[in-house]
């Protein structure tokens, strides 16, 4: 293992001298034994299949997924922990008590990971509100500061085994950083889980004159790039979320580092795969087409949007569209779904809506509801602000899966693959006209829209079953330790 100099250290003692873990090069020195604090631990059982012949330690750092016992279906970081621990890998997932997607303090009950093979650790740190608030730094502060501690306490009092393996989500910074830290004390390999451009999503939202943005950009996220770099240069392989999250790596990331690409992936297998097109074969020259009852377009288009609802979400210009929608006589129903800053504005819009085209806020779905409502629409909306970096949002794997046409104002790779397997329409991000005229052509258009539909869930099915990624991935872990 390299030297992690970049990357400063906290204040805190190492682990106990003599303290091995399997595959182990050489115990670190002691630099003497901290009290042990109390954490929230559960263990889990189940019956493992034929052991793997050398099986690793491996622990995940991500406080920003679900967990278990708090939604299905299982997102990036459980899926790997349940496969790798059906292998017979020794894993242990350190997360936090606040939940990122409910804004809500969690526990998982004693028996919820009983039959997941893994532990769950969560880490005490302080609640937010907001993605984009000063709150949310300070918690993931905490995270880092917490998780490095009782690492090594648990390590010290005999508790834990050293890792082999410690993967590691960024953002948030800290909790890598710590990681790098204890990668290198623990002689572990360190893997980075790239899951977006960070800290570049957060430069389109710097508040300031517009001519004062690149110094305040410089004063404000200047010190995140850098503790990026240090934790990119400290790696010793990167996975991350999309292609273009490895091509936007700065040079910090060596060139020799093994990288591997993980989409978060969806769950085709949770939803009925969308009606097919009925004019396999076109009329013969001088007959006209005969139209079925599906072509109609009396019914309502069904569309929906489920994200965040923050700043960094095309909310504003979806409520512009819906306007033009209306007063084109565009019979459709716009349904929202989630938690955020923009829910209560939304609903005022609804409420004001009068015309043919009509909101519906259903607020943050459980995922039995979720699925359902999904299974009844015919078009997923990706809105996104014109400055968004972001490659592919969570949302667009859901509405792949479910065998929704895409509506997408994301540039860049989700663009390239709508195009190429023509799997839905592309707006003009901030553009109101063009996403209701998007919209437009797809409900008019239904022959269009069963076409688009059958695309988009062979997409799912092809390159974003998170079943399949899942697998490659936990494939490409384990090799970096047998190499």
């Amino acid at each position: 293992m390299r030297a992690v100099a970049a990357v400063k250290p906290a204040d805190h003692a190492g682990c106990a001298e003599g303290v091995d873990r399997p595959n182990s090069r050489q115990p670190r020195p002691s630099r003497g034994r901290l009290r042990f604090l109390q954490m929230t631990c559960y263990s889990s059982r189940m019956s493992q299949p034929e052991p793997v012949d050398h099986p690793l330690s491996i622990w995940i750092v991500n406080p920003l997924d679900d967990i278990p016992g708090e939604n299905l279906p299982p997102q990036r970081s459980w899926s790997l922990a349940r496969l790798l621990a059906s292998r017979g890998h020794n894993v242990t997932w350190w997360s936090a008590t606040w939940s990122h997607r409910r804004k809500a303090i969690r526990s998982a009950p004693l028996g919820a990971t009983e039959d997941e093979g893994f532990a769950v650790r969560l880490v005490a740190v302080r609640p937010y509100d907001r993605d984009m608030s000063l709150a949310r730094f300070a918690s993931h502060r905490d995270f880092g500061r917490t998780f490095e501690r009782l690492a090594n306490e648990s390590i010290a009092a005999g508790q834990l085994t050293r890792p082999d393996i410690i993967l590691a989500s960024l953002p948030p910074l800290d909790g890598a950083e710590a990681a790098a830290r204890l990668a290198n004390r623990l002689d572990a390999e360190f893997v980075v889980d790239l899951c977006n451009v960070w800290p570049e999503s957060l430069k389109p939202y710097v508040p300031g004159p517009v001519t004062l943005r690149p110094l305040t950009r410089w004063l404000l996220l200047g010190g995140m790039d850098r503790r990026r770099d240090a934790i990119l240069t400290a790696a010793d392989a990167i996975a991350a979320a999309s292609s273009e999250c490895i091509a936007a790596l700065p040079i910090a990331a060596r060139a020799d580092v093994p990288k591997h690409v993980a989409p978060l992936g969806g769950y085709p297998q949770q939803f009925a795969p969308p009606p097919r097109s009925i004019d396999h074969v076109p009329p013969a020259a001088g007959m006209q087409p005969v139209h079925h009852a599906s072509d109609e377009t009396s019914q309502p288009l069904a569309c929906v949007h489920a994200g965040q609802l923050g700043s960094d979400e095309d909310l504003d210009t979806l409520v512009v569209a819906i306007r033009q929608l209306s007063a084109a006589g565009i019979q459709a129903t716009i349904h929202i779904a989630g938690k955020g800053q923009y829910e209560a504005a939304l609903r005022n819009a609804a409420a004001a809506a009068n015309g043919s085209c009509r909101i519906v806020v259903n607020g943050l779905l459980e995922r039995p509801a979720y699925v359902d409502l999904l299974a009844r629409c015919d078009v997923g909306l990706v809105l996104t602000k014109p400055e968004s970096v972001a490659a592919i949002p969570n949302e667009a794997f859901d509405y792949t899966a479910a065998g929704l046409a895409l509506v997408s104002g994301v540039s860049g790779e989700l663009e390239r693959l709508i195009n190429e397997a023509e799997a839905g329409l592309p707006y003009a991000s901030g553009d109101p006209t063009s996403l209701a005229r998007a919209i437009r052509t797809l409900a008019e258009n239904r022959s269009r829209l069963a076409t688009c539909r059958l695309a988009a869930r062979h997409l799912a099915e092809t390159m974003f079953d998170r079943e399949k990624i899942t697998a490659a991935y936990a494939d490409w872990l384990q090799g970096l330790r047998a190499g």
